[in-house]
């Protein structure tokens, strides 16, 4: 494992955490448990070794998931691109894993918010992977592309133009090369689109199988290990909430069913390891890397 690339397997499929860079978010607990009562969530926040006065930043990994089947080059999400000084490092770093844009053919979008689609594009406004087809939930294209409204977030309003600016950047130019599904199906043989909506509207995660091993790539069904803890608590950018709720209660209980290896997008880096079973709620296992 380096700070950049983090390889692992999942059956035959060869699999790398690739890091597009950081982002230091500020006031996490407001962000991350927007509803949280403030005594409980001081609790919480102590038994992870946090200060609830202390705590003014979370520097969150932006990692993209590239998975090759042997049949297909796969890239999950494409970073923040030019977001943050410290972001959009997705393509030097996957040119010290060894690969090429050009040799992508395949560009999952989880979901619309600029962690994710940053990297779409190249500097001339072009795809940023020329020979790839381009993946996203159909109703989460259609939130995107027809004049979103955001007025429902607990956020501020440059915040909001922030998110809608990139999906008017990123987005649109992909339409040629877009397949866009509304069910859960294969996307490639292996890769299997799991409906999660709440974070976003058409919001998906991910079961990536081989030889009888799993991958769920649960990206911002949470976004910190207390959801696990809580997973009532939503955060300021969920914008279904309920929904978020539900999603969460159905693909934990599911990674403890069948003990799948877990992505969270948010979690330290590399964001892998084990959801396990605590009382009524879970509790994250991180990977043992070295």
């Amino acid at each position: 494992m380096t700070a950049e690339n983090y390889r692992f397997k999942i059956g035959m499929f060869e699999c790398i955490v690739v890091s597009d860079g950081t982002f230091a978010y500020p006031h996490p607990a407001q962000m991350f448990f927007a509803n949280a009562p403030k005594e409980r969530l001081a609790q919480h926040l102590r038994s992870h070794g946090l200060d609830p006065i202390q705590w003014d930043q979370y520097i969150s990994p932006y990692p993209s998931l590239l998975i090759n089947t042997a049949q297909h080059l796969v890239l999950v999400d494409t970073g923040a691109g030019d977001f943050a000084p410290t972001t959009g490092k997705l393509m030097p770093n996957l040119s010290a894993a060894g690969i090429t844009a050009a040799q992508i053919d395949t560009v999952i979008l989880t979901h619309g918010h600029p962690d994710h689609i940053g990297g779409n594009l190249d500097n001339e406004g072009k795809p940023a992977f020329p020979n790839a087809r381009y993946v996203m939930w159909q109703e989460e294209w259609n939130f995107w592309t027809t004049g979103p409204d955001l007025s429902s977030l607990p956020v501020d309003d440059h915040l909001k133009q922030v998110i809608l600016n990139f999906a008017d950047k990123c987005l649109p130019p992909l339409k040629p090369r877009l397949d866009l599904i509304d069910r859960e199906s294969a996307i490639l043989p292996g890769i299997q689109a799991i409906a999660a909506p709440g974070h976003t509207p058409g919001h998906m995660a991910l079961s990536i199988s081989s030889n009888d091993e799993q991958l769920l790539a649960i990206v911002d069904t949470v976004l910190h290990p207390i959801h696990l803890e809580q997973p009532e608590w939503y955060s300021a950018v969920d914008l279904l909430p309920d929904k978020t709720v539900a999603t969460r209660h159905r693909l934990l209980k599911r990674a403890v069913e069948e003990q799948a290896l877990v992505f969270a997008y948010h979690f330290p880096a590399p964001g892998l390891g084990h959801i396990i079973q605590k009382e009524k709620t879970w509790q994250w296992q991180p990977l043992e890397t070295s």
